[in-house]
């Protein structure tokens, strides 16, 4: 036999410690690394521009898209874990839990209430806010809400304290007597069946809970064009523009002896305050501000007291309404009435203009705008 080193097939290099050198510079896969290439010449890479960067690996481009659903998510999980919290902090009574009621009409309606409770206040609080030591707690304001079910513009109307309506089992009395016999279901029994409108939602307010709102927010902006000055509400105002403090926000909606309007008055004051409340609860300033935000659902879930079925989601869409209506995209009156009269027990008292009054609660009870020539002040 020949040696095949010495005397190699045509076409083939000899091996030197296991390496075949003319294939392994033409294929790598030969067993072993290529030799280097030669080394440029000096001077030849002077004028070659810089290869460009490598292009970002697409594994990384993919992970931001998971990223940001994951930001996403943790986002909605706290909003929504904030919710639950504010929500069970939040009073509830079965305002709404009464026989005869109106049948469910379009739209959603809120009755709104602010009474005189002191539940909760000590004896400081009391002195603050003026609040005296009455037992028991009565309304101060009610305020109907219609929030129309097509995207329409939602409407706040008043009605007043002294209203002379037929109360269910109590003969003829001031409205807010509906309230002090029978209590949120007797009062809400009153409205629907004076009104013939179904109320889908009850909210009531009482004094400690209205001054922490305002002062959560960190006050606010109200102009007055002549100065307040009432004893009773420990109100005292100058004229102007001025942000108010939650006890001069307090004194200030409750004030009506000193006003010239009485309790007419006291109401568009209420209206005004409620949509500056409304303004600055719902301003970026406070939404985005964790600071205001925190105090302020803290203060809502432990000032509200909602019908049993109520829960915050639905609070949430009345701030919405109430902001349309502050902002000028929806419709604040008073229901229509005659003016004051007196009754035979001497009671001054305001009576409804039926004629006027059925035809506003048969728009609202058909969702449909309230007619022009109702609207008032």
């Amino acid at each position: 036999m020949s040696d095949w080193s010495a005397n190699p097939p045509r076409g083939r290099r000899p091996q030197q410690g296991g390496y075949d050198y003319y294939r392994g510079a033409r294929d790598p896969r030969a067993g072993g690394a290529a030799p280097p290439p030669p080394p440029p010449p000096p001077g030849a890479d002077r004028h070659r521009p810089a290869p460009p960067p490598p292009p970002p690996s697409r594994r990384k481009r993919a992970n931001w898209p998971r990223r940001i659903g994951i930001a996403l998510l943790v986002l909605v999980l706290v909003v929504v874990g904030f919710g639950i919290y504010v929500d069970s902090l939040l009073q509830r009574t079965p305002a709404l839990d009464y026989p005869g009621r109106i049948e469910d009409t379009p739209g959603t309606n809120w009755l709104l209430v602010g009474s005189d409770s002191r539940e909760g206040l000590d004896e400081a609080q009391r002195e603050e806010l003026s609040a005296g030591d009455a037992a028991g707690r009565r309304t101060d304001s009610m305020m109907l809400v219609h929030i129309p079910a097509g995207g329409g513009k939602p409407a706040l109307i008043s009605l007043p304290r002294d209203s002379y309506v037929p109360i269910p089992g109590h003969g003829r009395d001031k409205l807010n007597s509906a309230f002090a016999i029978g209590g949120p279901q007797l009062l809400a029994r009153t409205v629907e069946q004076v009104t013939d409108v179904h109320i889908d939602h009850y909210a009531e307010i009482g004094f400690g809970g209205f001054s922490g709102l305002v002062d959560a927010v960190g006050g606010v902006d109200i102009c007055l064009d002549k100065p307040m000055d009432d004893e009773k509400a420990n109100a005292h105002l100058p004229a102007g523009c001025q942000e108010l403090t939650g006890p001069q926000a307090l004194g200030f909606v409750r004030a009506r002896y000193s006003l010239a309007g009485g309790d007419l008055e006291r109401v568009e004051n209420q209206r005004k305050l409620l949509g500056a409340l409304v303004d600055k609860g719902m301003s970026p300033a406070t939404m985005f501000n964790p600071f205001r935000l925190v105090p302020l659902a803290n203060a809502a879930g432990t000032t509200f007291l909602l019908n049993s079925g109520d829960h915050v989601w639905h609070l949430v869409w009345l701030a919405k309404a109430l902001s349309d209506i502050s902002g000028g995209n929806g419709i604040t009156t008073n229901v229509p009435f005659g003016g004051f009269t007196e009754t035979d027990e001497g009671q001054s008292v305001i009576k409804w203009d039926s004629e006027d009054a059925s035809r506003m609660f048969s728009a609202i009870a058909k969702d449909e705008p309230i007619p022009p020539d109702l609207l008032q002040p």
